[in-house]
Order: structure tokens, then sequence, then C-alpha cells
């Protein structure tokens, strides 16, 4: 496992290939990675420490188009099956093919027209007295987008979640194991659209699936029990317990995410020591010596040194409540502080490296546009926290926070949260209302994120994390709600100038050791994080010489 980044699929410079080349290279990668662990069933239903290792290898941040693929085949398409394997000793047969990724599992559950709402699918698969037919019954009802295409020689089956019919009657959602394609073509009844690639994306055959009463037999049904196809007594609990691998994905999509802000803080870091500009006198200035260069750098690694240091405990922590609804609330406040962390570093690094940031051999352009995939991935950021934010302000549970008085955060956290329940409270109103629509719900994301935050400085603190990076993670998350801290902690837009400057100043003479401790360089291929690097890189580059001599035209002579 140790060996991957020098394994020759690692070392291919993707910018050479063409869009199929590139798909092609990730379905292999995918492959080395997920044989270098060998992960049985177990690890997977359970989400042991060999599945968290796996999900937390930096190397999947090198290629998302893989880490999407993974994610897919081994958390919801094997950790789907895993839990029914005891009583479905036939299921085995097919998951012993997908632990070694002879056949690749995908997960079909939204629609294209049914995103957000997946509860209303309409795929359906109606019971017969040989099994079921699955079927799309309109347009709307194609589920949109996992890569169904058989244009990779693989092998692949589907996990389809449709709604079961029975004597004419919609018996609510239930997954079905379906046979996609073989290595050459779609099996009858099957239809898949390969859809464009997602613009600066590492890419995918990302397609549009429909079904024409495709049979399948009765073991089909994903249960435990096969003859069990009765209408569930209550309909939305049944269907976040047939989706349950969803809510652990939640978790986990953000795991690359964490890798990918050390990538950025690294090669950010490692590019402004050494670019340089000519000030007076001819002297060369490094532009790491303006201050507008090091905030970037230094909240990019401050965030990744704080979340790498809290991700995999809280992950742990998480999984170990009884309590689902925790659990999952911890989930979406780890995606959502991961992920926006993530954005607001991406975009601020990118714009420090100038052109050369902008090209796809240095890494920051494409992960920045990969990112924006991760935020919709097993559920949307935004319609989480709101979600989330809904039943806390109607106060049905509480997560657990840090003590107000730990620090300015934990205290900013406590503070939105209790002052959206006093406004919930005091309107007397339903949380499907119009006020609560327009008045409370913009404030949903802001204080999700505000736990997240809370709870990484509260790790930070207690794993003793240098002051200088807690100072700079503490002045990037003032920097989201500046007039809370105002009016709430004191701390006026001056003080929280010169707080920032001050930490800043605190981290920069630690920079290299800093940048040394995000333990990522192995991982990095960037050719700007020297300038060695990018010569050698250069040398590789089509070269285009010739001895044509230009011919002077008459009018340009009188000129």
């Amino acid at each position: 496992m140790n060996d991957l980044p020098s394994h020759p699929l690692f070392n291919t410079k993707g910018e050479y290939l063409t869009t199929d080349e590139k798909v092609s290279l990730s379905y292999q990668r995918a492959k080395l990675v997920l044989n270098a662990y060998r992960l049985s069933t177990r690890d997977i239903e359970v989400c042991s420490p060999r599945f968290w290792q796996l999900m937390t290898d930096p190397i999947l941040s090198q290629d998302i188009a893989m880490f999407t693929l993974l994610a897919a085949h081994i958390g919801l398409a094997i950790g789907t099956l895993s839990r029914h394997l005891t009583r479905r000793p036939d299921l085995k047969i097919l998951t012993n093919q997908l632990l070694r990724f002879e056949t690749v599992g995908l997960y079909l559950l939204t629609e294209r027209g049914h995103g957000l709402d997946a509860f209303n699918i309409e795929t359906t698969a109606t019971k017969t007295a040989h099994g079921y037919i699955l079927h799309t019954p309109r347009e709307e009802a194609s589920k949109f987008m996992p890569p169904t295409s058989p244009c990779f020689g693989v092998p692949k089956v589907a996990l389809v979640v449709a709604r079961l019919i029975v004597d004419r009657e919609d018996h609510g959602c239930r997954t079905f194991i379906v046979p996609i394609c073989n290595e050459r073509e779609t099996y009858r009844g099957i239809s898949s659209t390969r859809l464009p690639p997602r613009s600066g994306t590492g890419p995918l055959d990302f397609s549009v699936t429909t079904f024409d009463q495709v049979h399948l037999p009765p073991s089909a049904l994903v249960a435990s029990d096969i003859m069990d196809i009765s209408k569930r007594a209550r309909p939305l609990e049944a269907w976040w317990d047939e989706i349950w691998r969803i809510q652990l994905g939640t978790m986990a999509v953000p795991a690359p995410w964490v890798s990918a802000i050390k990538s950025i803080a690294y090669i950010g870091g490692r590019y402004s020591l050494h670019r340089s500009l000519l000030g007076k006198h001819h002297v060369p200035t490094p532009i790491i010596s303006f201050r507008t260069q090091q905030w970037p750098i230094a909240h990019a690694t401050a965030v990744g040194i704080v979340l790498d240091n809290w991700y995999l405990p809280a992950v742990q922590a998480a999984m170990k409540l009884q309590d689902a609804r925790i659990r999952h609330a911890l989930s979406v406040i780890i995606k959502t502080t991961v992920c926006r962390h993530f954005q607001r570093s991406a975009s601020e690094v990118a714009e420090r490296l100038g052109a050369q940031g902008t090209f796809e051999q240095n890494y920051l352009a494409h992960i920045e546009n990969d990112g924006k995939g991760v935020i919709i991935a097993e559920g949307d950021v935004l319609t989480l926290c709101i979600r989330l934010f809904s039943e806390l302000v109607q106060q049905h549970y509480s997560i657990p926070l840090p003590k107000s008085t730990e620090s300015d955060l934990a205290h900013h956290a406590a503070s939105l949260l209790e002052e959206n329940i006093e406004i919930y409270d005091s309107l007397r109103i339903g949380h499907r209302s119009p006020a609560f629509n327009s008045l409370l719900l913009p404030q949903a994301e802001l204080v999700i994120e505000s736990m997240g935050h809370a709870l990484a400085y509260s790790a930070g603190l207690k794993a003793g994390l240098p002051q200088a990076i807690l100072e700079v993670y503490e002045c990037a998350v003032v920097r989201r709600d500046p007039a809370w801290y105002t009016e709430k902690a004191g701390i006026s837009r001056m003080q929280q100038r010169m707080k920032e400057d001050a930490a800043v100043t605190s981290f920069m003479p630690h920079l290299e050791k800093f940048l040394d401790q995000l333990n990522i360089a192995k991982y990095v291929s960037a050719p700007i994080v020297s300038d060695n690097g990018w010569k050698e890189y250069v040398q590789g580059l089509p070269l285009f010489s010739g001895s044509a001599v230009p011919q002077v035209m008459p009018h340009q002579a009188m000129l």
C-alpha cells in the first residue's frame, strides 16, 4: 500500500491522455487500490479500521474519478449486500467478484427528475409469478448518472432502487441486483446513454440509464428474506433503512478532500517559496514575502493539519454512537466542514499560483472542479444542512459540542444555534411555514458549519497542535462571520485584523516545517513545487522547431 504512489499507474501523466484513456486509467487504478487493501465483506459492513485506512489513503485524492468508482463499488454496492450474507449465501459469489474488482459494482438511486427527492423515484419493479419486471416508465425516471457504459472492458452490476409493485399496489422502494453489461455490451432491455465529461474534472463514463421490461429472478431482491415483499408500516423509516449505506457514505466521501487540502497547501507553499519577483536593483524577492501570498498558504496549511487531526477520530466516534440520528448528524457536520474548507482553500491558493496554477498538471485547477462533485455526492451539502438544522431548531435531539467557554469558536456555534431556536420559538411557526423558509433556513449551513469548526478546533487543542496552527485556523473561521465576533465576542474589526496579522506572523517562520508535517509530498506530482521539477517536466513536452525563413512582402518593405 505504501508503494502505490510509485506504481506506474500513478505515474502516468494524465494530461497526455485522451478522455477515454483517462477513464480507462481510473478503472485500472481502482482495481489496483482495492486489491492492495484486500478488504473483506466484514470490513466493509462494519466500516473497520482497514476500511477507513483505505478511505483516508492520500492516493485517492490524486484521482477523484477513481475514488468515485471505489466509493460506489465498496461503500454502496458491497456495503448494501454485506448485511444480508448470513442469510443469503447465494450472494457470496457476487460479493467475491466485487471484492476482486472482477465486476464493477454500481448503485442506481437518483433519477433525472428526482434528485433531492429520491424518496419519490418512479422506476418500477413489478412482481410476477417468476420474479420481477424492472421498467423505466418515462424519461424523468431514467437513472442519473452512475457510469453504466460497456466501453471499458469490465462487466458491471448495479444495485437499482425501484418501487416494488405487487398486485398493482405500491409497496415502497426496494433494491434489486441488476446485471448491466459484460465486457462489450449492455444486457437486453438496458440502455446506457453516455454523458459528456464534466468540465475540468477527472472524466468517467457517467451515463443516463433506462430499463425496458427487464426480467429479474426472485433472488434479485436485496433482502435477507426474499419472500418478504410486504408493504412497510412506516414507509419513511423503511426508506432510510433501505438506503442505509448512503448515510455512512456521507461520512466517507469527504475523506480524500482532507488530503486534497494538504496537497493544495503543499503545492502552493513550495511554489511560493521558490518563485521570485525582481524588485529594486534587480534583487529577487520571493513572493512568499508578501502578506497577500502568506495568508492563503498559511490558511490552507493550518486547515489541512487541523482537519487531518480531527477527521478520522470524529468518524470513529460517530460510528460508535447507538443513536442513528446523532451519528448521521455528525456525518453531515463532518462533510459540510471539510467540503467548505476545501472550496475556500482551493480557490484562494489557485489564484496565487498565476497562470501555471490553471494547468492540469499542477493539480489545483482540476481538483477544484472535482470538488463540486463531492458537494452533491451522498447528499447535497445544503440540503443535508437544512434537514439537520430544522431538527436541531425543533430540539428533536442535541449534538455533543465543546463547552462554549472552551473557545470563541465553541461560543459561536452554541450562540448561533440558541439564537435560531429562540427565533423559532418566538414566531410560533411550523418548520414548513413560509417564515421558517425565508428567515431561518438561510442560516442552516452557517450553523452546521460552525459546529464543525468548534469540534475541529477542540480536537486540535486536545491534541496539542502548534499554537500558530490553531491561531491561523481560528482567524480563518472568524472570517466566515466577522459580525458575530464583533457583536457577541467583543472583537472589533480592527482587533480581528490585528489578531490575524499576529497569527500569520507567528506562523510564517515555521512554514517549511509545517509543510513537511502535512506528510503529503510523496503523493504530489505537480511540477511547479520546485524550479528543477518544472524544468524536467518541460523537457518531456512536445517541442516544435524548424528552419523556415519568413518572406518579406513588398508592402512590408515600404513600411
